[in-house]
């Protein structure tokens, strides 16, 4: 019956029909522009148009309010028919809201159940749509909600069950970027329903570019496929996608991949109100120095996802290990060797009360319609470690709540990749290592092996373009008199580089860095240091992963060692 119609309104049109509920909000892709099948075709309406003039194009009465607009209507009928309701109530209470018509909910909701009850008595239908509803009945708690907001929560919840309401053909429908955005009393309310509207899918967005371009014109502005714009377009709505191809047309500048991909990150990041950022890399796991095993086993995460078997892959991963091991770039790589998109979660936290859940309920919706992608929490432990922090008024468990439900749904595996990175593992909240979740915990650690000094010194002599007189490994490298992290080695060939150039030198000599080696101290702390590597030995979850020095220590010993140091470093 409903099959021509997208399919969040197929389940709108269900829950109306079982006429047990009158009250729905809408979230999610809510200002993007609605499909619609019909015999010429597809057709894209803007959501009010489609609510309106489709879903409830048989109503009698449909009445529009936001707290700018104020209340408008669908046609001149509706319009005129209220003006006379409201101009007989003037006359007799003395106002003049006929000819200027209040735009607070205060005095529009007293307006608003007045005309309803007329007109339900005399059996009409009427479907009210209350936009930018976050601005009516915004989320806060009981003590800091103001008289005008509960007010229409008062409103608002006597129209979802009210006897004379539920037994007319009426209507409520609030829209809303973010449910959690709008007051819990509402939203929990056992008579009102949320329906999400989720960001399109690839064939929605097929159809889209069909519907937006004519088949002569496509050549003119695009260099790429269409069925290819609609594949690399994911994450991004209509509205998105019609401003890339507008853009072609108006600026005769033919769309390319690189520069669709390019758009398509700054449109997401935008859309991520800069809560999101891409990680690119043009390396690969073959670029990552030591952490042999580990590669090995990220390998096989990659050879799984190409070859489909997203079922095999974990939920996500925890990658643990001292500060400067390369988690952050071990993780790029992989991404990068992979061919999936790497976003980094930035930080979502906002200082004001509802703010934050509402920011990251849309990140979450972005990252599921952006799938495959990876996904990177740098310092976690910060980010999510204090899930009962005091005085927030409950924000971190909450936002907790969130990421961990969101991480744990497995219509997501192998297509939301998780890394939570952290130095600091035994911070981080059980619930989320825990099988389901992050369920791989990868250790990293300094160079032990000669093999592996060797190494990190040839990829970071590499990276950081240090050009010798001559080929020459140090002793202090070869030999191990020093542990070097990729950070630390990094930062010594730099002032190797610079100590040359202050001494007019274009090459190093082996002097210079011997003496840049030697002089170089890591900006960290031993204890420190220890303490995070030995998290890291108790939080790994495979032997192999280990190196050989802690595969075989006694776990209450390690433990022991780690509360001391915790103990010690505060």
């Amino acid at each position: 019956m409903f099959d021509h119609y997208p399919k969040w309104s197929q389940e709108f049109a269900r829950k109306y029909l079982s006429r047990t509920i009158n009250q729905f909000i809408l979230h999610g892709n809510v200002h993007d522009l609605v499909s619609l099948k019909t015999d010429k075709g597809t057709e894209f309406h803007r959501l009010k148009s489609f609510l309106s003039d489709e879903f409830f194009g048989a109503r009698d009465f449909v009445i529009f309010y936001d707290r700018a607009s104020g209340i408008y209507f669908r046609d001149k009928e509706s319009q005129a028919d209220f003006n006379q309701a409201i101009a007989g109530r003037d006359s007799l209470v003395g106002t003049d809201f006929a000819k200027k018509m209040p735009k607070d909910p205060v005095r529009v909701m007293s307006l608003l159940e007045q005309y309803f009850r007329l007109r339900l008595d005399q059996k009409k239908s009427v479907a009210l749509i209350i936009d930018y509803a976050e601005t009516i009945i915004p989320m806060s708690d009981a003590a800091s909600t103001g008289n005008e907001d509960r007010t229409a929560m008062v409103y608002l919840s006597r129209w979802a069950h009210d006897p004379m309401f539920l037994a007319s053909d009426f209507t409520t429908v609030m829209i809303t970027e973010n449910l959690a955005d709008l007051n819990k009393t509402i939203v929990q309310n056992p008579y009102t329903t949320d329906i999400k509207i989720s960001i399109p899918g690839e064939e929605e967005r097929k159809a889209f570019i069909e519907y937006e371009t004519k088949d002569d014109e496509w050549k003119k502005i695009s260099a790429v496929k269409a069925d290819i714009i609609a594949q690399q377009t994911a994450g991004l709505n209509f509205v998105n996608i019609r401003s890339v191809l507008s853009n072609a047309r108006e600026n005769e500048e033919k769309i390319t991949f690189e520069g669709l991909s390019e758009t398509k990150k700054e449109l997401i990041e935008a859309e991520a109100y800069g809560l999101l950022e891409f990680v690119e890399t043009e390396y690969s796991l073959d670029n990552v120095a030591g952490h042999k095993h580990v590669k090995n086993h990220l390998r096989q995460a990659v050879k799984a996802l190409k070859a489909g078997r997203q079922d095999v892959m974990p939920m996500g991963y925890l990658v643990c290990g001292p500060v400067g091991t390369g988690k952050t770039f071990l993780v790029t790589c992989f991404a990068s060797e992979v061919g999936i998109p790497m976003v980094k979660l930035k930080n979502f936290r906002s200082q004001w009360q509802g703010v934050t859940e509402g920011n990251l309920e849309k990140i979450l919706s972005l990252l599921k319609a952006m799938s495959p992608v990876a996904v990177m929490i740098d310092e976690a432990d910060a980010y999510l470690g204090d899930r009962d922090a005091s005085g927030d008024s409950g924000v971190s468990s909450r936002v907790f709540s969130q990421i961990a439900t969101f991480m744990s749904d497995t219509s997501n595996r192998g297509r939301i990749v998780w890394f939570l990175m952290t130095a600091r593992p035994d911070l981080m909240p059980i619930d989320l290592k825990r099988q389901g979740r992050a369920e791989e915990h990868l250790a990293l650690f300094p160079p032990h092996t000669n093999e592996e000094r060797i190494e990190l010194f040839n990829v970071m002599k590499k990276k950081t373009g240090l050009q010798m007189t001559e080929e020459y490994i140090p002793a202090v490298i070869e030999e191990g008199f020093k542990t070097f992290s990729g950070a630390d080695m990094e930062a010594a060939l730099t002032r190797a580089k610079f100590r040359a150039a202050a001494a007019g030198r274009k090459k190093v000599t082996p002097e210079i860095l011997d003496a840049a080696l030697a002089d170089f101290i890591p900006p960290t702390y031993p204890e420190e240091v220890e303490l995070q590597t030995l998290s890291a030995v108790i939080e790994c979850t495979s032997k192999e992963l280990l190196p050989e020095r802690y595969r075989e220590m006694n776990r209450d010993e390690i433990l022991s060692k780690i509360d001391e140091l915790k103990f010690r470093v505060g």
